[in-house]
């Protein structure tokens, strides 16, 4: 029998010769020419083992089985506990057995790495990862249905580190990426890209991961209440896909969505200075409202904080009935015992109020 990793190469060569009035099939032989494979049983049993192929794409589950018990029945000679050990793996997947049938397809890979069915279970093992991630669940001692998202990104993983920079490695990563992206795991789906960017640096890959990297900085920035570092990142992604893809930039508005970040950046500090503004802290908030000014000049948020700055600005603080009461029992508390005011820290009254008089309180309430 031939080495297993020739028997693949000749397999690729195989080809298809329509004689007169039949149609045969040959492969080419370094030695002998064109051969017709009906004289060449090593030849028949590629052939057999890529029609089984076929059948994983087009064919039930129980047909691949069926295909290969007849492999076995046909080829003794060039079966043996390989083909037995790939067949106990289908068997589990015909069942939908899919987390038994993933470890059985994974001691196939690593007993027989060199296997010609070795692609077959590399595939098997990507549906599996694509099922879990696409929401299918783990059966429990044949009763419970977990959530097996993990599961998914944990074998999609080990498809990805066994198939490297192949085909079959950069579609797993892809499938990956982009469940991560469904599932809104930002941060997550931010890793995978980087890590496909970094394994096939140049050509349409790069540029795309570039691109998507940058989508998921941007999807995962929350709100003026959290870090802005994630979003100055995502510009920084976005300005770089930009400069090397200008055309494409423009055709996805990739500009629009700079300009974008920078008036959610202005306005983060616009909020900031506003929340300032509404604590009494006036001066702290001048300096947020002149830095928009500065960094943003053309934002809709350096117009509002332009605006906060005016003379006749009207100032935040409500003050509501509540407040004048905390603020009122504050200035007492102050009188009474020579301490520091601490409800203002909370709740500031505006420089510009009335005093609040004492008697806002009830008789009751005076020692």
């Amino acid at each position: 029998m031939l080495n297993l990793r020739q028997t693949w190469i000749l397999l690729a060569m195989l080809a298809t010769w329509v004689a007169a009035g039949s149609a045969e099939t040959y492969r080419l032989s370094g030695e002998k020419g064109w051969q017709n494979v009906a004289d060449d049983p090593e030849s028949e049993y590629l052939l057999a083992i890529s029609q089984i192929k076929q059948q994983l794409l087009i064919g039930t589950d129980a047909d691949v089985v069926d295909a290969l018990e007849a492999l076995k029945k046909d080829f003794p000679e060039m079966t043996g506990t390989e083909v037995d050990a790939y067949i106990e793996a289908e068997k589990l997947y015909a069942k939908a057995d899919m987390y038994k049938a993933a470890t059985a397809y994974k001691k196939f890979i690593d007993a027989w790495p060199d296997s010609i069915l070795q692609p077959a279970a590399m595939e098997r093992l990507y549906s599996i990862a694509t099922a879990y991630l696409q929401g299918q669940k783990r059966v429990f001692i044949k009763i419970l249905k977990l959530p097996a998202f993990d599961t998914g990104v944990d074998l999609m993983y080990d498809v990805a580190d066994r198939a490297g920079s192949s085909p079959m490695g950069l579609r797993a990563l892809t499938t990956l990426a982009e469940s991560q992206e469904r599932k809104k795991l930002f941060m997550d789906a931010f890793g995978t890209w980087q890590q496909i960017a970094d394994q096939w640096p140049t050509g349409k890959t790069r540029q795309t991961a570039t691109l998507r990297m940058a989508q998921a900085l941007h999807a995962s920035y929350d709100g003026v209440q959290y870090d802005d570092s994630l979003i100055e990142k995502a510009r920084a992604y976005f300005q770089d896909y930009n400069n090397q893809y200008p055309q494409d930039a423009a055709r996805l508005e990739v500009p629009e969505t700079i300009n974008l970040i920078n008036e959610q950046l202005a306005y983060k500090q616009y909020e900031t200075g506003f929340y300032y503004e509404r604590t009494g802290k006036s001066d702290v908030a001048s300096q947020y409202y002149h830095k928009v000014l500065k960094d943003w000049p053309d934002s809709k948020a350096a117009a509002m904080a332009q605006a906060r700055m005016a003379p006749d600005a009207v100032s935040p603080i409500k003050m509501t009935t509540r407040r004048r009461m905390v603020n009122g029992t504050t200035r007492f508390l102050d009188s009474w015992f020579g301490i520091d005011t601490m409800f203002d820290k909370i709740l500031p009254e505006d420089g510009n109020e009335d005093k609040v008089p004492l008697n806002i309180l009830n008789d009751s309430s005076v020692p």
